[in-house]
């Protein structure tokens, strides 16, 4: 009965270690598929002087924090946003069309929110991501640090990516 025993621990414990190895090396892709985009992980030519902002501490009692983040298009050719997406329903996001007209709010995937884009960006052109932090979205029990991200995909798969800290307080 020992022995059957050992055997049985043996075989789960080798099972596990095979599984752990097959998800860590299927999730070190390189390369990812988002709402049928293949995703790499090279930089976009989407370019941002700014991409991470810090609001400090904020108080839940006093709504939402936003943040407009400036990019440019720095290539030679027209780029295409297919997907802007958030990474928490906390965040949402909009783009500021040069007239001062938004489009958005774009949200998290998966969870509700608008993440297709299809937004052309002219050769040179300055577009503004306006970022809105609802610190109150996790209810009272949601103080403390928080980092949240906004990621901006163009039509060949890369990625600029912005991010908003804080420590949100009662």
């Amino acid at each position: 009965m020992k022995s059957k025993t050992i055997i049985i621990t043996v075989f789960i414990s080798l099972l596990v270690a095979i599984l752990l190895v097959w998800g860590y090396v299927k999730n070190d892709n390189s390369a990812a598929s988002v709402q049928g985009v293949k995703v790499t992980n090279a930089s976009s030519v989407l370019t941002a002087t700014n991409t991470i902002h810090d609001f400090g501490s904020i108080a839940m009692k006093n709504g939402n924090v936003s943040k407009d983040f400036r990019f440019t298009n720095s290539s030679e050719q027209e780029v295409v946003i297919r997907s802007l997406e958030t990474s928490c329903m906390c965040t949402t996001a909009f783009l500021v069309e040069s007239d001062g007209s938004t489009k958005g709010p774009f949200g998290m995937a998966g969870m509700g929110g608008v993440t297709n884009a299809n937004e052309t960006i002219r050769v040179g052109e300055n577009r503004i991501l306006r970022v809105v932090y609802d610190p109150k979205a996790h209810g009272p029990a949601g103080v403390g640090p928080i980092d949240r991200f906004i990621t901006i995909t163009d039509d060949s798969g890369r990625i600029l990516r912005f991010e908003i800290k804080a420590l949100v307080t009662p």
